[in-house]
């Protein structure tokens, strides 16, 4: 009995070796990276020694580069080099970037990662149009208690017009504008809107979402994978429509109503959008699926099923028939769910291309097809100049009822309330003059808008307090 114990011991020991894997997928470089070059990890693991041969990244079919490692259990602090100090990974800017840190629980998991810059190499020359901002380097998200740069692209007449527009939400900001910040290249959403605006399009508000580097896995995904983890993809959206949205529609000239709201994204951010439109079809009513990760959970399909069709959406899907050997399935399989619960063929569009490859290339050329097959007769409010009226909405904040001084000249003004989930609450066709009352609502923030002739005349946040 004695000398057994030592071998059980060893065997436990063998299987903790064996099993505690932590697989790290790199899925994205920097456009300045030589296509021969070496993708090293280092970190509390190996001593930190930049050019280990052991630690090298192995490329993959699809373009990415993997390793599987096994740490201890315990905080591992981590990061990519091309094999020395002087070639160490970078922040966006191609500044010096914080080690990366996991704590490590021992049991396998796997994290898709992306390296924005090389220390110190960054061209730092944006591409990003003039009509590009970023709204916030650390936006708040308190549904996960982490912050993140936001975008914003505004269509070339926003300054000028009085207009109110349609709004799509992307994921990946990084790789939507900008090719300094991008995963090797960019989507090209702004040359390719500006183009199209050019050609008579009205325009599209688009308001891009980076991914959170490290937790992008864990925000994508709605359900846990017994190999990759992840989980989190509820609290993202909930960030998206109790957070983010609410903060452009009170902002910005927006059209909140879910006939002018859409998402889009690819990869994991294809799964977390279709999760979205399916999810929350009170909020969006279009969305783009590229190249999406189905593959990570046959619950997507069983949602799908679940939920079905509550309201009138369209949903745009494609994919590279090489991308994966299971793409073009999982997309007819998804397509197939769609239908069976209540979803019109004109409705749904899929398309699946030879050609196409799981990479920024392909999903640039591809999207300005999705986003005018998505918005087709979806307009802003008014092409014109508007006037500036005296409009007072009192009281606010407010108890029972609101008022409204509105210049007689105006003749027909229609009244909307969202609340900040941008669901319309309250609406009515003409004011003529009299209140509105409040009491059934319940405290908290609201958005009032004031059309005429469907022209925005006003949009201000009140609060219902009692």
């Amino acid at each position: 009995m004695k000398k057994r114990i030592p071998l059980l011991i060893a065997g436990l020991l063998l299987q903790v070796l064996v099993f505690a894997q932590l697989t790290l997928k790199v899925t994205s470089l920097p456009q300045n990276t030589p296509s021969d070059a070496d993708i090293y990890v280092t970190g509390t693991f190996n001593n930190w020694t930049p050019d280990n041969p052991d630690f090298i990244l192995q490329k993959q079919e699809d373009g990415s580069r993997q390793i599987i490692i096994s740490p201890a259990p315990g905080l591992v602090k981590f990061k990519f080099t091309r094999g020395g100090w002087d070639s160490v990974e970078g922040n966006a800017a191609g500044g010096f970037l914080p080690d990366r840190q996991l704590q490590y629980d021992g049991t396998a998991q796997s994290l898709e990662l992306s390296i924005l810059s090389w220390e110190g190499q960054s061209t730092g020359n944006s591409t990003a149009a003039e009509n590009v901002q970023v709204l916030s380097e650390d936006f708040a998200i308190p549904q996960l208690d982490r912050q993140r740069r936001i975008w914003i692209y505004l269509p070339p007449d926003y300054e000028s017009s009085g207009k109110s527009y349609p709004v799509l939400y992307m994921q990946d900001g990084q790789n939507l504008f900008d090719a300094s910040t991008s995963f090797g290249q960019e989507w090209q959403v702004d040359e390719s809107l500006n183009q199209l605006f050019e050609q008579g399009d009205q325009g599209v508000i688009v308001v891009g979402i980076d991914n959170g580097g490290g937790d992008r896995l864990n925000e994508y995904t709605p359900w846990s994978n017994p190999t990759y983890g992840g989980g989190e993809g509820e609290a993202y959206v909930n960030f998206l429509v109790e957070t983010l949205k609410p903060h452009i529609d009170s902002n910005y000239r927006t059209r909140p109503e879910r006939e002018y709201t859409g998402i889009m994204g690819s990869s994991l951010g294809g799964l977390i959008s279709m999760y979205a439109v399916i999810n929350r079809q009170d909020i969006f009513s279009k969305a783009g699926i590229f190249s999406p990760s189905f593959w990570f959970t046959d619950e997507v399909y069983r949602f799908v099923e679940e939920l079905g069709k509550q309201d009138d959406v369209r949903i745009y899907m494609i994919g590279g028939v090489t991308e994966s050997s299971s793409m073009v399935n999982d997309l007819n399989r998804m397509y197939n769910s769609l239908r069976t619960v209540g979803f019109q063929t004109e409705e749904l569009q899929l398309l699946t291309h030879q050609d196409g490859q799981h990479s920024e290339w392909y999903w640039a050329r591809e999207f300005p097809a999705a986003y005018e097959w998505l918005f087709a007769n979806t307009l802003p409010t008014s092409t014109e100049e508007p006037e500036h009226y005296q409009i007072k909405i009192s009281p606010n904040p407010a108890d029972s009822m609101l008022r409204f001084d509105i210049p007689a000249s105006l003749g027909e003004v229609a009244f909307e309330l969202f609340d900040m989930q941008g669901k319309i609450v309250l609406k009515h066709q003409q004011l003529n003059g009299q209140p509105i009352y409040l009491k059934q609502l319940p405290t908290g923030s609201y958005l009032v808008k004031l059309y005429s002739q469907q022209q925005l005349l006003e949009s201000q946040q009140i609060i219902i307090a009692r």
